[in-house]
Formats: C-alpha cells, sequence, structure tokens
C-alpha cells in the first residue's frame, strides 16, 4: 500500500482534507488530526490505537507495525505501508476518523454506509 492509497481511500470519508504536519503530508478530518506519513516516508503515524493492541499488533507483525521512542508513551502505532494489509490501515484510519466526526456525520454515514444487522 502507499500513501496516495491512503490518501485517496481517506479523502472519501465526510470532512477529510489534506494538510501538513511536522513538515509531512498528512489528513485531517473535521479540523484534527487523522493520519500522516512519518519521517521515513515508508511508514503512516496511526494514533488511538490502545497500548494493550499496539503491543498485540506489534508482536503480530513486527515488520509492518512498529514505534519509535517517540510514542512510546503514546498511543500510537507507525505501519510499514509497503508491507501493510490495506484491510487494517483503512480499519485504523477509520477508526481515528469516527473518533473526530461529529454525531450528525457520523449517523449520516452509519445510515449509508453499514449494513443493518438481522436478527
Amino acid at each position: 500500500m502507499t500513501y496516495e492509497e491512503v490518501r485517496a481511500f481517506a479523502l472519501g470519508l465526510p470532512g477529510v482534507e489534506d494538510g501538513t504536519a511536522y513538515g509531512r503530508p498528512c489528513l485531517k478530518a473535521h479540523g484534527k488530526f487523522l493520519t500522516r506519513l512519518f519521517e521515513d516516508g515508508q511508514s503512516l503515524v496511526c494514533p488511538a490505537v490502545p497500548f494493550d493492541e499496539r503491543e498485540m499488533l506489534v508482536e503480530a507483525e513486527p515488520e509492518v507495525v512498529h514505534f519509535t521512542d517517540h510514542f512510546k508513551n503514546y498511543p500510537y502505532v507507525l505501519l510499514r505501508l509497503p508491507h501493510a494489509d490495506p484491510g487494517v490501515v483503512r480499519s485504523l484510519v477509520t477508526r481515528q476518523w469516527r473518533a473526530t466526526a461529529p454525531k450528525k456525520v457520523l449517523k449520516a454515514w452509519d445510515e449509508t454506509h453499514c449494513a443493518p444487522i438481522s436478527a
């Protein structure tokens, strides 16, 4: 996966726009940080990953999921995009997008994009 593919996916979500953070391309959702390209040019910075989940992801796929000392005390992971599963990337980006989206936007999105649960 490439940053351009991440960008194309994310820009399909309501309220997402291009920006910069720390001198790198980033995506913002509703004016808040969504994700950015890490300084290595290959990894995607993904926020809102609880520490226990981060440990599990790093252990399961250390060639893909990692973090630096800078992120040690923050709930972030870095995903090496060339090796990342597109579904995992989309899931993490969508999770952060949902965390930034206003309730009204989420309701409209869920009404048009989520299949109803049948009994």
